[in-house]
């Protein structure tokens, strides 16, 4: 039906799969304490760089292609998206370096999970899209929507918590602040969803 591997589909595989890597490799650096913190700081830029070059590439194309493999509007909103996931992780990681944080906490740990299980239902999502089966893509955009509601649990918790047992305040607002930045990459992916539900039902 479409050319051997559409450059608009390409993209956007290659998009989700440095998503995947972004959340994984942040997951796993917060579940532990960052002695590097500026380092990991500069790993996570370089994929937000990564994200921005393949919305370049999207943009690029979508310029001098006249047929698209879906319109070009949902190509633009859904690279979009995909690249305000990468921007909320690298926003989460500059907190760390400009804050001084060198250790992380459960809350700050099960966030990194609640994103990597997240980046993995959007890489499933993107995936599917790309071969054309959408209505697989629904229960991917469902469990995407309980994730961030796992994610605002997760910040009212946190917040809870800090008001409970931190008594130093400006530790507690770092720490809040870096709860709502994780808070808010949640609903990022969640609106990668909502966007892949606009497709499917344009297109189905």
């Amino acid at each position: 039906m479409f050319r051997k591997k559409d450059i608009f589909f390409k993209t956007l595989e290659q998009m989700a799969d440095v998503i995947t890597e972004a959340v994984d490799r942040f997951a796993t650096a917060v579940n532990a304490d960052l002695p590097d913190v500026a380092a990991f700081t500069k790993e996570m830029k370089e994929f937000e760089h990564q994200g921005d070059r393949f919305t370049h590439v999207i943009l690029t194309e979508l310029n001098k292609t006249f047929i698209t493999p879906i319109e070009r509007e949902d190509i633009m909103d859904l690279i979009k998206k995909l690249d305000d996931v990468l921007d909320g992780i690298e926003a989460c990681a500059s907190r760390f370096d400009m804050y001084q944080l060198t250790k992380t906490d459960p809350i700050i740990r099960k966030f990194g999970d609640v994103l990597r299980r997240s980046a993995i239902e959007i890489k499933s999502a993107v995936y599917l899209l790309t071969q054309k089966k959408l209505l697989a893509i629904q229960p991917h955009c469902v469990k995407l929507n309980e994730l961030e509601n796992e994610g605002d649990d997760l910040l009212r918790q946190g917040i809870k918590s800090l008001f409970q047992n931190v008594k130093d305040p400006i530790e507690l607002i770092k720490y809040k602040e870096v709860y709502e930045r994780l808070e808010e990459t949640t609903d990022s992916c969640e609106d990668v969803a909502n966007t892949l539900q606009s497709i499917i039902m344009r297109n189905s």
